[in-house]
């Protein structure tokens, strides 16, 4: 197995752990994370946004599977059931996930997901009529990015 695809292993598989310190050990210094919902997320907002997600997320589960890498780049499948704290509805998030390395380390991640098919699950029937907007997904992000920068806050972490 290539020491990339290793990386992606032991980092997936602390995440089903909910070990937020041994996914942050494999991230570069000057990791860079984005996805539908977080954008531009520099190391310590892309750590602390795990550390988050695991803490609130109580019953969230991961599995993956797909997992390649070579000297540069990798990608993996994973997906995420957890119930969306903000509506109390079920969620299962099928994300593809794009990787970039440096010195061994995760050095850009990228989560690709159709955001449609997530607000559907997590908002009903505003993310149905709504979940395809512009107004709908800035509006998310908006408040998962002052939820991000208030937890950093509360722990003393700069970022994000």
């Amino acid at each position: 197995m290539h020491p990339h695809s290793q990386l992606l292993t032991d980092f997936y598989s602390a995440f089903q752990r909910r070990d937020a310190q041994a996914m942050a050990a494999c991230y570069h210094p000057d990791a860079e994370f984005s996805d539908a919902v977080f954008i531009g997320l520099r190391h310590g907002g892309v750590t602390s946004m795990w550390r988050m997600l695991l803490e609130r997320g109580k019953d969230l589960e991961v599995t993956f599977r797909d997992v390649q890498a070579d000297d540069r780049t990798g990608r993996a499948h994973w997906d995420a059931r957890y119930t969306f704290s903000a509506s109390g509805r079920k969620v299962l998030n099928r994300i593809d996930a794009e990787f970039e390395f440096r010195d061994g380390k995760i050095l850009r991640h990228r989560d690709r997901f159709d955001f449609w098919t997530w607000s559907r699950q997590a908002l009903g029937p505003m993310g149905l009529v709504l979940g395809w907007s512009p107004l709908l997904r800035n509006k998310v992000q908006f408040q998962a990015r002052k939820s991000l920068e208030k937890y950093m806050k509360e722990h003393g972490i700069q970022g994000p």
